[in-house]
This record gives C-alpha cells, structure tokens and sequence, in this order.
C-alpha cells in the first residue's frame, strides 16, 4: 500500500497547488491557532469550500490545530473543531489535550502533532486509546526507530498510522518546541509567531577587552533543510504509512514542485520496487528529482536524524540556496478560454519570448508556461517592456492572477 503524501497549504493558491501536484492529502491552519502565523490560515468559513475542493481531486483535508492554548482560547477552540467536522473535513492535527478532548467529543478524527514529541511504542498505545488514527512522530528518531515502531503497530494491529516528515525546513529545538523567539521578542514559536532568530549570524564578545568574533562559518542554530528524496524507498520498507512536507509559509511553487517531485517518487517505488535493476533506476530518478527540489527555497540538504544525530548539519548562508529565482512581471487582464490565450499586463520590468513563467493565482492555483511565446497585437514580439500588455497561450487562469518570471540563479 503506498505511504499518503500530505502537503502543506498557507493559503488558496497554495492549496490548489498542492492538489494539482498529486497530493493524497493537505494539511492547513485555522486563523488563531496556527504553528504558521505568518501564514495567516484559514477561517471556519473556509473550511467547507476546502473539503470540497479536496474531494473533488480525491484528496482528504487536515486541520492544524496544534500550537498552545491557554483558558481563555478553550470555548474558541471547541468552535473550530465542531465547524471542521461539520464541514466534513477529514482530521484535526493535535496535541494539546484539551484540543484531543474537543475532538472526540465532536466525532472527528485526530491526528497527533510532532509536537507531542512521540518517540516509543507506549506512548503510540496511549496516544491511539485516546482515538488518534495518525501520529506524527517525533523527528529526533532514526530510521531504525522509527521502523521498529511501525513494526509494533503491526503485530498488535493498532488502529493507527506512522507518519514520518519527508522534507522541509528543520528546527534546532525538539520536535520544534523552541523558546528563544519568546525570550527574546516576546513571539512564541509555539504560537506560530517565531521570527527565527535562530537563523541569523552570531558575535562573541570579550567582555573585558571588548574585542568580538563572528561564530566561524556556519549558522550554528540553523540546520539546513531535511530531504529524504533519495533514500525515501527506505521509508517505504520501514513500513511508514504517510510522508508530510513542511511548508506552509512557502510559496505555491515550492509545494508545487515538492509536492510533485516526492509523488513522481511514491508512484515509482510503489510500481517498481520488487523489479530487477530497481535500485539502479531508483538512483537515476531521485538524483534527478532532488536537482528539482533544489530549485526551489532551501538552506542545503540534509537526511535530517534518519542515519543518526546530524551534527554537522548546519546552514552555510543566510537564506535560500534555490537554483531558480523568480522576480513579479505583471497580472493577468484577461483570459480567453476558447484560444487557450491569457493576456497579461507588464507591471514592474521587461520580460523576454522564452521565458519560463509562473501564473499563481487562489482559483487557480499555479500554471506555469515553459518557452512562453509573446504576442504583441497578435504579432510575435521577441521582448515586451513594463506598461505594456502582451498575450501568451497558456493552461486555464484567471483575472488578476499574478505573473513571474523564472530564472536560474546566477553565481556571485
């Protein structure tokens, strides 16, 4: 049976993103009780338009509702919880025991949070009598822990499902559960509000002498990015039943392309595995797919706690390593079903016939157009400047969508 890939979504765009990219299942916060703030998340009256959505691609639909809660959040809570099972969605991700509590009283199913730092078969027991049909285990384990876990899940044929994260960004706290954003700005990454300072450079001070030094080359609380791309047919064999991506303040052609690139990988392994020459191609295609993930945001690649503590881990630079960068052109003004044409207003630079362009907008998602050719008044036009508009033929968008161009990263 093939593991469910789960994918994040912050937003609209970013949800039909995700869904068009093949995702088994999406997993997105509600307004207040996000571990994403910036994300800002979406509203119980969001919630009935995302189960339909999700159904219409085959898809389920998880509510994330696993930052902390205190007293006075309790009644809003339980508001949310009955509107997402009144709007069919198909979980709620927890782990606050008030929030468990809430669940089962409204009959919808709970999925347990990393944030419950789940790292032994007892506590997956407990976790499962209190109705969780999904765990999320904690990410200090390795793959051998992780497999042995599964492997007792089997024997006592529990009622509930390993799900283990596959890709995105880590944290130098466990399981997540960090305090330096509170301690020093107040912004608690347990509220979804972490402004990351883990991630910035760093100086000593020689407190007699006054003379500082720069703390070497890495970013010593900022671990690069987890990618399991390459090994993920080891995940396959450690009997994990669903691989989530992190990832919901990124941006939609981030899940997009991650998304796409670990379905291509599930597809493959699930059709291919028992064949001859397996690992041979197997190789091929995830050298190949992990150049795609590099394209877009990352801090450099890691395999994460899977072989063991990655104590050398750590980020190399500020910010992303992607390969491709985009930059805003314009939006769309108008789209013409029956030629299959958009046309689209140039806002901020020029744009040249060739470019690769990514169309994003909340109806639609993300289209992107490889070797666009331009028209200008009909006529192939070989560059078009800012304030003019142009037309290219392109999968269905829509009016005010926004446009970017894409470009490989120069060096330097």
């Amino acid at each position: 049976m093939k593991p469910e890939l789960i994918a994040p979504a912050g937003e609209w765009t970013s949800l039909r993103a995700a869904l068009d990219a093949g995702a088994d299942a999406v997993y997105f916060g509600a307004e207040g009780f996000n571990m994403r703030a910036a994300s800002k998340g979406f509203g119980p009256g969001d919630f009935g338009g995302i189960a339909r959505l999700c159904r219409s691609h085959g898809a389920k639909a998880y509510l994330a509702l696993n930052s902390v809660v205190y007293d006075t959040e309790l009644e809003a809570v339980d508001d949310v919880v009955a509107a997402a099972r009144k709007a069919g969605l198909d979980a709620v991700i927890c782990w606050d025991m008030a929030v468990i509590e809430s669940c089962r009283r409204h009959g919808i199913p709970l999925h347990l949070s990393t944030q419950a730092s789940v790292s032994n078969f007892e506590a997956v027991r407990f976790y499962a009598s209190l109705g969780a049909r999904m765990i999320v285990l904690a990410r200090e384990l390795d793959l051998d822990q992780a497999a042995a876990i599964a492997s007792r899940i089997a024997e006592e044929q529990l009622p509930v499902t390993v799900e283990c994260f596959v890709h995105g960004a880590m944290c130098v706290a466990v399981s997540g559960r960090c305090f330096i954003s509170q301690e020093l700005f107040g912004r608690s990454a347990n509220r979804g509000e972490c402004v990351q300072p883990c991630r910035r450079s760093y100086s000593v001070t020689d407190t007699e002498e006054g003379f500082g030094l720069e703390l070497g080359a890495d970013y010593v609380m900022s671990p690069k990015d987890l990618c399991t791309i390459t090994f993920l047919d080891r995940l396959f064999d450690a009997g994990i039943g669903a691989f989530k991506i992190e990832g919901r303040n990124r941006s939609p052609e981030y899940v997009s392309t991650s998304t796409a690139s670990y379905r291509r990988a599930i597809d493959f392994i699930a059709a291919h595995h028992d064949e001859e020459g397996f690992h041979e191609a197997w190789r091929a295609l995830s050298t190949e797919l992990e150049a795609d993930l590099a394209r877009v945001y990352n801090r450099g690649f890691s395999n994460g706690f899977y072989f063991g503590r990655p104590a050398s881990d750590w980020a190399r630079h500020h910010g992303s390593v992607a390969t491709e960068t985009k930059a805003y052109v314009g939006i769309v003004k108008k789209y013409f079903p029956k030629a299959g044409v958009a046309e689209i207003l140039v806002h901020s630079r020029g744009i040249a016939a060739g470019a690769t362009l990514s169309i994003q907008g909340p109806a639609t998602g993300l289209v992107t157009v490889t070797g666009a050719e331009l028209h200008l008044d009909d006529t192939p036009a070989a560059h078009v400047a800012q304030g003019e508009s142009f037309t290219v033929r392109c999968d269905r968008v829509r009016k005010n969508d926004k446009v970017y161009v894409l470009e490989k990263k120069t060096e330097g």
